[in-house]
């Protein structure tokens, strides 16, 4: 069976190794734990972003950066791709596991999730978990864990503190910028999981989403690096399964009742309460899908250039 954690490990190797090269800072903790700043307290960079979003897919995605427009106004764009679209998407790249150590806090995403099985509900739906000794995580925070969080971490997935690996990058920094933008099939894929639908149909996946400029402030960073992909984010999705018909109508964002406007905008709207905010509205923008059993395609949903250009602050 494929070990997320085994391929990831090899990535973050040589982000560990060649850190300068990444504008990124290796420590390694009293425990033994390794983590690989990317952006807290150092730059990081495109080629970085790419490394994070691969490791974060469990070395089971392709991750690239390009330049694009929207309007004219020159854009980059990150492009990613699966064959595993089920395990690399919702076993790995999934932001699932809350990291709440004493005053630590982060968004937890990667394959150390699947030693952790958190949600564990998540791989009882796609019949995967992972058996290896290194765990390997992906932390959306401005802040480094220390040797209790990494502690923490290596027990919730049953390894020695000594193989636990981790890669930070706050949501307002490049590395942020790239890695939530290369969530685009992610968010695909997680949302026809939310509407019910069976993923380990899902054959292949590939889309890209532009990568919001950074901003100043983590919330509204927050704001502007969801609406990549809720407001310009195009997916294609292969699959056998030609139910997948009755899923359509509920698969792009503009289905949201909360769709028009920048996210932060809605978000402050609701007092910054996510509990308040129509959680259709986390989905692609538009999504192709070739259904393979009767040869078919179908197109649902639509980039919107002009909000898009607003939360990224052109207009």
């Amino acid at each position: 069976m494929l070990s997320v954690n085994e391929l990831a490990l090899d990535i973050f190797e040589e982000l560990f190794e060649y850190a300068e090269e990444f504008h990124a800072v290796p420590h390694e903790l009293d425990n033994g734990a390794r983590v690989v700043d990317c952006g807290v307290s150092t730059t990081g960079g495109y080629l970085t972003g790419r490394r994070f979003t691969e490791i974060c897919m469990g070395g089971l995605g392709e991750v690239n950066v390009t330049m694009g427009q929207i309007k004219n106004v020159p854009i980059p764009f990150v492009e990613v791709s699966t064959d595993f679209p089920a395990i690399a998407c919702l076993g790995a790249q999934k932001a699932g596991w809350t990291v709440n150590v004493n005053k630590y806090f982060a968004m937890g995403s990667g394959p150390a999730r699947a030693l952790s099985l958190k949600p564990k509900h998540t791989y009882e739906v796609i019949e995967y978990e992972d058996e290896f000794d290194y765990a390997v995580i992906c932390l959306e925070s401005d802040h480094l864990p220390n040797a209790a969080v990494m502690e923490n971490i290596a027990e919730a997935c049953n390894v020695d503190v000594a193989n636990t690996c981790a890669v930070v990058a706050p949501t307002a920094s490049i590395v942020g910028s790239v890695q939530v933008a290369g969530r685009c099939v992610e968010t695909a894929v997680y949302k026809l999981n939310e509407l019910g639908f069976d993923t380990r149909k899902i054959t292949a996946g590939i889309g890209h989403a532009p990568i919001a400029p950074v901003k100043k402030d983590g919330t509204k960073a927050m704001g502007s690096t969801n609406d990549a992909t809720i407001y310009h984010g195009s997916i294609m999705l292969t699959m056998n399964a030609p139910e997948i018909k009755d899923y359509l109508d509920r698969l792009p964002s503009n289905k949201s009742k909360g769709y028009g406007k920048p996210f932060y905008e809605i978000f402050k709207e609701a007092n910054f309460d996510f509990y308040q905010i129509d959680t259709s509205l986390f989905s692609p923008a538009e999504v192709v899908i070739n259904e393979l059993s009767e040869g078919v395609v179908y197109h649902v949903g639509a980039v919107n250039p002009d909000v898009t250009l607003k939360s990224f602050g052109f207009i």
